[in-house]
């Protein structure tokens, strides 16, 4: 059986971890699927990360963990690179991509939550980075977590501890720590819905790319000189809603 779940939602991509027995932890074939799933997310204007059942995502399945065991370095190495090309296609995905957290957000799960553009946490959502306590290191998901929460990592990469929503929020992993997360998802979703499709795409792009100098202007006039740029600051000067929010609806 699959362990994810796809739905079309009109303009919405909803990516559903849908392994609830397992908390959604990883194994080989969640890392291969949502590896695929966030590469081709077509015309998608936003899409949502969730995970089914009492938890997001409990980090890496404990079987998948104990066939690492016999592995040689070259194949732990491909191994690895399997979990970090799919934290990749996250991070990289053209559209936005929203995450509702709840419950364990452990090891990759917490990873996964950094590599979304936007993260909203339920008040019972728990985090953590473990892997020094089996004797390993968060190696392969660091280079997101760290974008996300700097110089946190020293304490939490460290001790291994766990931590709560709120503590999410005050070193940057989450962005919001909301009791009803679906609602609060949803306005983020409507939210992203209001901006032009290549424009939302498009500042994605600025906050990773980071242009400077000449490079802002250019950015900028490519985006004034669009089909879609002069289409909505003319809208804006005629009083009236530019077409893209009448065709999300």
């Amino acid at each position: 059986m699959s362990g994810l779940r796809l739905e079309r939602d009109g303009v919405v991509l909803r990516v559903t971890l849908a392994r609830p027995e397992r908390r959604n932890a990883f194994d080989a074939a969640l890392i291969a699927e949502l590896s695929e799933a966030f590469v081709v997310v077509g015309d998608a204007r936003a899409v949502v990360l969730s995970g089914e059942g009492p938890s997001f995502c409990a980090g890496a399945d404990v079987e998948w963990q104990r066939s690492s065991i016999d592995l040689t370095y070259d194949e732990n190495v491909e191994d690895a690179m399997r979990l970090y090309r799919m934290l990749e296609s996250i991070d990289s995905c053209p559209a936005p991509v929203v995450c509702r957290v709840h419950g364990y957000a452990l090891g990759g799960g917490s990873g996964l939550v950094a590599c979304a553009d936007i993260a909203i946490a339920a008040p019972d959502a728990v985090f953590g980075f473990s892997e020094v306590r089996l004797g390993i290191i968060p190696a392969v998901i660091s280079p997101f977590v760290l974008e996300r929460i700097g110089s946190s990592a020293r304490r939490y990469f460290l001790t291994g501890e766990r931590f709560d929503a709120e503590t999410a929020l005050r070193i940057g992993l989450v962005d919001a720590v909301v009791a009803d997360s679906e609602t609060a998802v949803e306005a983020v979703v409507e939210a992203l819905a209001q901006g032009g499709p290549e424009a939302v795409r498009e500042a994605k792009r600025l906050v990773r790319d980071r242009p400077s100098g000449i490079q802002t202007a250019q950015v900028a006039a490519t985006r004034r000189t669009s089909a879609e740029g002069q289409e909505g600051l003319r809208a804006f000067l005629e009083k009236r809603a530019p077409s893209w929010r009448a065709s999300s609806t």
